[in-house]
């Protein structure tokens, strides 16, 4: 792409993980700078930025500086700057990093009103919850290679697991977690802070077979639940559970 490509560049909207604003310049103004890189008529300008604005929820802080704001409505004031010209097709990079929930919630629905109102989203990120809630199409990469690619349930049925059981045990023997070890399709268990999570690779029948495993074992329990794999199971499972640098 050449530096005069603006024809190609007003369909980009690229938002980086660093905050790359203004210090000198509004909220308002920060945004009317980069939209009036690529739209022109000042009517239309005007619209686009109102609309950016309230996309990402800075109706209340227009006139405010960069340094006056949250960690969280800088990473706002950084999306609005890189969406106001209405792109076609949208690159985030991790733009939920180190705000707040409140924060996050409101970039995430932003992000999806984006989608949904026909932009492209390339989203990057190491939340895979945000990933089930934003992608249709989804590239798993471990040390800079693809190592899957899928829908959502398309990768879950790659991945060795079929349910996770969790129980809260206030006390268990280690002799029955030994045993809970040897039952059918049982591939992981892991007891930790009085919490029993077992992992599944096949069956049907699994927490009602445990329930019967710990009546018969006289084994008293809080809560017990069954859960399908998330996507964070999955990216364990391809990528393996050790540390990186």
């Amino acid at each position: 792409m050449k530096p005069d490509s603006y024809d190609i560049k007003q369909k980009l909207g690229v938002i980086f993980q660093d905050v790359a604003v203004f210090e000198e310049l509004t909220v308002y103004e920060n945004i009317d700078y980069f939209c009036g890189l690529y739209i022109k008529d000042k009517n239309t300008r005007k619209q686009y930025i109102e609309d950016a604005i309230q996309l990402v929820g800075l109706e209340e802080f227009k006139k405010f500086y960069p340094k006056q704001l949250s960690g969280g409505l800088l990473r706002r004031l950084n999306i609005a700057c890189g969406i106001a010209h209405k792109p076609q097709l949208i690159f985030l990079d991790e733009p939920t990093v180190a705000v707040d929930p409140q924060s996050r919630n409101n970039i995430l629905d932003g992000i999806q009103k984006l989608r949904d109102n026909g932009a492209t989203i390339v989203y990057t990120t190491h939340y895979m919850e945000e990933v089930e809630i934003i992608c249709d199409r989804i590239i798993i990469l471990d040390k800079g290679k693809i190592i899957a690619t899928g829908t959502s349930d398309e990768l879950k049925k790659k991945a060795k697991i079929e349910e996770k059981v969790t129980v809260e045990i206030n006390r268990l023997p280690e002799e029955i977690i030994e045993e809970v070890k040897k039952l059918d399709n049982v591939s992981e268990v892991q007891y930790k802070d009085n919490v029993l999570v077992i992992t599944y690779t096949a069956g049907k029948n699994n927490l009602g077979d445990l329930i019967e495993f710990l009546k018969q074992k006289q084994v008293n329990y809080n809560k017990i639940y069954s859960e399908r794999p998330t996507l964070n199971d999955v990216f364990l499972e391809l990528t393996g559970k050790e540390l990186r640098d």
